[in-house]
């Protein structure tokens, strides 16, 4: 499966959440392709930790910045791989339309604050544009860093807000602001894989992933 994780606005969790998922792909025994299509890099930079750590399994990573290149590398070397996991996007760029075009999935990460909110807006412009040239992209709107308490006031509006904008599939399986996910992708670690396991994060990503992953 070629999986998108991307947003056009920054600092919702993309990086975190592409870099988990390809690590709980792999540990899955898949083989996985992480594409950091952020100029920042910020994936990249995760696996490099990884790889300087010799941790295993290992996750093959390319950083293609350039929109036509990921698009023609993506498409050129798929069949090599299990799973491909894009990180894309901060903004309306080439790198996010067309990892939108390659994908099967996408899951657009957002937090539940009053920005996110509207900025989910933008993105569905994005998603409904890139439609007009195909019609079986599966779109998750997934709550990032929501709030820890299970009746939160803010968890629920926000996902009353984005229930509301048509072209994504709100998926129930939000992932609760926790250092674990922040703390172990800076190290190239997937949360099962640090010394002190916060079982609740672990809980909430493997919800998620075999929510995304499932046969439709």
């Amino acid at each position: 499966m070629i999986l998108l994780v991307g947003n056009t606005k920054g600092g919702v969790g993309k990086t975190t959440l592409a870099v988990q998922i390809a690590i709980a792909r792999a540990r899955a025994g898949k083989r996985v392709w992480l594409v950091d299509g952020d100029p920042q890099g910020s994936s990249a930079s995760a696996i490099q930790f990884r790889a300087d750590g010799d941790v295993h399994p290992e996750i093959a990573c390319s950083l293609f910045a350039d929109g036509k290149q990921l698009r023609q590398q993506v498409r050129l070397q798929k069949d090599a791989y299990d799973d491909i996991i894009m990180d894309v996007g901060g903004r309306d760029n080439a790198a996010l339309r067309a990892g939108l075009m390659l994908a099967d999935r996408a899951i657009v990460p957002f937090a539940p604050m009053s920005l996110d909110l509207w900025a989910m807006h933008d993105m569905a412009k994005v998603i409904e544009e890139v439609n007009g040239e195909r019609d079986d992209l599966v779109v998750y709107a997934v709550m990032n860093q929501a709030e820890p308490r299970e009746r939160s006031a803010d968890n629920q509006e926000a996902k009353a807000a984005v229930q509301e904008i048509s072209v994504f599939e709100y998926l129930d399986a939000p992932l609760v602001k926790r250092k674990a996910f922040s703390s172990s992708t800076g190290s190239g670690l997937g949360v099962a894989e640090q010394s002190m396991v916060d079982q609740k994060a672990v809980a909430e990503l493997d919800r998620l992933v075999s929510r995304v992953f499932e046969e439709k």
